[in-house]
């Protein structure tokens, strides 16, 4: 039977029959997979602690008829500090609810490494609260072709110097002029949060300190352009 060594991350695991785990990976090799870790939920278990949620390593997969097995792990990272705070925890599953919703079963090396990243920077770095979610969804935008433009309206083409809008229907800033029916006016604290997230790097984030609640309005506006676009709310807390 073939295997395949991936390097991924739990993103889910369900318990299934007396000791075993059903797992969502998202891989650098393949994007999301799903197998089966056997007899992981007994006391003793040599992959006890790779059957969980945020666990990041490398992982061998064997096909069987009866579906994908995973039959070794060397974990990399397990995340751990997460489960010690309740805000980072609650971020982090933010982070791997967005990836269960988007991502599909094909390859998307920059998705992979901006979703490690953006774990780091909530575990380790200490970048405030809702930095790295925020710029996990830009960056995830961005990807897409939706680029956050801040100087020039997406429509005409004119200097943004005045008000400035999300157009939802096609996930781009426009000017008052160009703006439609289902367009949310991005307020200054918004816009500043968003461009100054954008340009800053994960493991910089810590560095910021932005004002008037702007990553909170940062986070509210791209969560309805997530549904607009995916049809789906991800988790928040």
């Amino acid at each position: 039977m073939a295997s395949t060594k991936v390097k991924a991350l739990v993103i889910e695991a369900k318990d299934n029959k007396e000791k075993d785990k059903l797992a969502t990976l998202y891989s650098l090799e393949e994007g999301k997979l799903f197998a089966c870790f056997r007899g992981v939920r007994g006391v003793k278990a040599k992959m006890k602690a790779a059957k969980e949620i945020f666990t990041f390593g490398e992982f061998v997969v064997e096909d069987t008829k009866a579906g994908r097995i995973v039959t070794e792990a060397n974990i990399i990272d397990s995340f751990s500090p997460l489960r010690a705070d309740l805000d980072k925890y609650y971020e982090a599953c933010s982070l791997v609810d967005i990836l269960k919703k988007l991502s599909s079963q094909n390859a998307d090396p920059a998705l992979f490494i901006a979703i490690i990243k953006a774990l780091k920077a909530v575990c380790y770095d200490g970048a405030p609260k809702y930095y790295s979610l925020v710029k996990f969804l830009i960056t995830i935008f961005e990807n897409m072709g939706y680029k956050l433009n801040f100087d020039t309206c997406a429509s005409c083409k004119a200097k943004l110097s005045g008000k400035k809008y999300l157009n939802l229907d096609y996930g781009e800033i426009v000017c008052a002029n160009c703006r439609q029916m289902t367009a949310i006016e991005i307020s200054p604290a918004t816009a500043s949060a968003l461009k100054l997230l954008k340009e800053t790097p994960y493991e910089k984030l810590k560095t910021l300190k932005l004002g008037g609640g702007g990553e909170i309005k940062a986070l509210n506006l791209l969560s309805e352009n997530f549904e607009w676009r995916f049809g789906s709310k991800f988790f928040i807390a």
